[in-house]
């Protein structure tokens, strides 16, 4: 099957090193880290869309047994040579090249804690991403934990509008509208007033150099996604991992995106 853009993208050389070069956590990712941190020794993780291992340092030498897997051959072979560098002091650690989208090498009710960072799940279609959330399902044990990030369609729909990129600084101003006018550009026909009705879009925006083509969602529509499977679902912003609770919460807040929090269902 050919690859597609987003695929392309994040196998190329440039996007597998500017990856390389990340080493932090996000303050989402610390707070789930320091939240299951008693119990990590506990744990058998899968770590998916792992990149080139910004996670991997962080997590891996706390869990029982650490799996990290990504669709892009180059991204695992960069997470391997990075750590064959540094060894690891759990030896339960391994990275395989695997589609979330059938994690069919797991089995059944495999794993306690289930990570997909940086929005990874944010770059196929719908179809497929419906796909992501059964495996995930799938492959959790009973009450397993799911943490996950994914765009946030209110996010962009601020993005998206010209009144929002003015600022005291008239380079920054120069350059938010300058990235606005290429968005316009790169999504007609959508217009704000389309935007506002809908509950996801796919969308271009500036990542990686407007090269990718991205999911945003809201966070109700998250949620409703999820409720088949998934249970005590939790959102957070990710900027400073504050919890959103409550309807209005969620609806008002415009973070790019967000970290959802859930346990699959017995």
């Amino acid at each position: 099957m050919p690859k597609t853009q987003n695929q392309k993208t994040y196998a190329s050389a440039q996007i597998v090193n500017y990856y390389r070069s990340l080493n932090a956590l996000q303050p989402a990712e610390q707070m789930i880290l320091d939240r299951l941190s008693p119990s990590l020794s506990n744990l058998k993780m899968l770590d998916i869309g792992v990149g080139a291992g910004r996670t991997t340092q962080y997590f891996c030498d706390q869990t029982a047994e650490y799996i990290g897997i990504d669709s892009s051959p180059e991204m695992i072979a960069a997470c391997q040579n990075r750590f064959s560098q540094s060894p690891l002091k759990n030896a339960n650690v391994s990275f395989e090249v695997c589609d979330a989208r059938d994690m069919n090498c797991f089995a059944d009710d495999t794993f306690d804690f289930i990570l997909f960072s940086f929005n990874g799940i944010d770059y196929v279609p719908l179809s497929d991403r419906l796909r992501i959330l059964n495996e995930v399902f799938r492959i959790s044990k009973p009450k397993g934990i799911f943490y996950f990030s994914t765009h946030n369609l209110q996010g962009f729909e601020q993005a998206f509008t010209w009144k929002s990129q003015w600022s005291l600084n008239p380079i920054a101003t120069y350059t938010n509208l300058m990235i606005l006018g290429i968005m316009r550009v790169l999504n007609r026909p959508l217009n704000l007033s389309q935007l506002r009705d809908l509950s996801f879009a796919i969308v271009k925006d500036e990542s990686h150099n407007f090269r990718l083509s991205t999911f945003y969602i809201r966070p109700q529509a998250q949620i409703e996604q999820l409720e088949k499977s998934f249970s005590d679902i939790e959102v957070y912003s990710w900027k400073d991992n504050v919890e959103l609770i409550g309807t209005s919460d969620r609806t008002e807040n415009t973070d790019m995106w967000l970290y959802y929090c859930c346990r699959a269902k017995a």
